[in-house]
């Protein structure tokens, strides 16, 4: 070959061709994982603290895509040293409000809701029955135990989860099927639960201040297990139903337990059926309710409450009595003293309606009962719920179509 012929040279290798990984991607090469399942889930997360703002967080980065977030508290500055979504400028704000939008920012697609008020009393059970399962990030007895009864009276599992200190536990249930928060409970528990329950509204008032010491990172282990145990419940895989996973930070050491049912709850019979009614809000008069429940059930006995309201206070000292018809948690600083002698007052609750009763003639929201919220029918052996799904969602609630 002629020296001064030219050598072929091969062109150069083109850059290898790199394909932008989706979002999701690492979840999706999961094999079970339907990330367009995640997207049309519905969670209900009643407490945006330390373990709220844990789960909360997760459920953005997985890509759930309808969050309901039910708190009633501001943010302070000491939640910033266990709340990963609050900053400075939050401060003074509603939790349920900043977490919110702190999950939007982390996931663009997550509609989000921001249910400012106490549980107890502020939030109706529509949004239990909204939601396809419910996360529990609470720190006290009394609001579990709400909670508990409102996911067995419409049906939904719910994720439980308690931090204090270097401890933590995660728990699932779902009765009838399963154990359910009370089924845990022991003689103690009760006790302790009772003894507030009949103490006088001033002193719950000053029960309710306390707190519980928490660290993030305890909130990072137990709202973790929250999350991935709600995404396995979804998928229609085992999960912690029934069961409970006990974490002890401090020896490095964790383990299942399984929760017997007691045969003495009350919350594992068949849930009655509950009817979506638009025509009914909390604008409703009570007697609507009452006439439409009548002709459905073919007579009516009692239309019963979820929830304890207030009907009247009484003073024990000279018998004054003044009309309420709030739940415990909303009455007024000045309406716990006697108007008149001072002397502290006492409550008389109202948890069901018989026939011609005052109340009647009250609109569901006069009497005391939140947006959305559920009233049972009775007669007989039967009961319905009728859900006041005319109601409209709170304001900044980022509507879904099919809504």
């Amino acid at each position: 070959m002629n020296p001064t012929d030219a050598i072929p040279v091969s062109p150069p290798a083109p850059p290898p061709i790199r394909l932008a990984e989706g979002r999701f991607a690492r979840l999706e090469a999961i094999e079970w994982w339907d990330q367009a399942l995640l997207a049309r889930s519905k969670i209900l997360i009643v407490g945006a603290g330390a373990l709220g703002n844990e789960v909360i967080k997760n459920l953005a980065l997985l890509g759930v895509g309808h969050v309901a977030i039910a708190d009633m508290d501001r943010v302070e500055l000491s939640n910033l040293s266990r709340s990963v979504l609050f900053r400075e400028t939050d401060e003074g704000k509603f939790k349920a409000e900043c977490a919110a939008r702190a999950a939007r920012q982390i996931f663009g697609g997550m509609e989000t809701t921001a249910l400012v008020g106490n549980i107890l009393a502020d939030v109706g059970l529509g949004w239990f029955r909204w939601a396809d399962c419910v996360i529990g990030a609470l720190d006290n007895r009394e609001a579990r135990v709400f909670v508990n009864s409102a996911c067995a009276r419409v049906g939904r599992p719910w994720m439980d989860g308690g931090i204090e200190v270097l401890q933590g536990v995660a728990r699932g249930f779902f009765p009838p099927r399963t154990a359910c928060y009370e089924c845990t409970m022991g003689r103690t528990d009760w006790e302790l639960l009772n003894r507030r329950r009949s103490c006088s509204l001033l002193a719950r008032r000053a029960l309710a201040q306390r707190g519980t010491p928490t660290t993030p990172t305890t909130a990072s282990v137990i709202g973790a297990i929250q999350a991935q145990e709600t995404v396995k419940w979804l998928h229609g895989r085992d999960t912690l139903l029934g069961r409970g996973f006990v974490f002890d930070g401090a020896e490095h050491s964790s383990y299942t337990t399984r929760y017997p049912i007691d045969p003495e709850c009350p919350w594992h019979e068949t849930p009655a059926p509950i009817e979506t009614s638009p025509q009914f809000n909390a604008e409703t008069r009570l007697a609507d309710i009452w006439r439409a429940a009548e002709r459905r059930l073919g007579g009516l006995d009692a239309l019963d409450l979820a929830r304890e309201i207030v009907e009247r206070v009484e003073c024990p000292a000279c018998g004054r009595h003044e009309e309420v018809f709030q739940p415990a948690e909303k009455i007024q600083e000045d309406q716990l003293h006697c108007r008149a002698c001072g002397a502290e007052t006492a409550a008389v609750f109202l948890h069901s309606l018989g026939r011609g009763h005052a109340a009647l003639e009250k609109s569901a929201h006069e009497t005391g009962l939140p947006a959305r919220d559920i009233l049972w029918a009775r007669h007989g052996g039967h009961t319905l719920g009728f859900e006041l799904s005319g109601d409209p969602p709170p304001a900044g609630h980022r509507a879904h179509p099919r809504e």
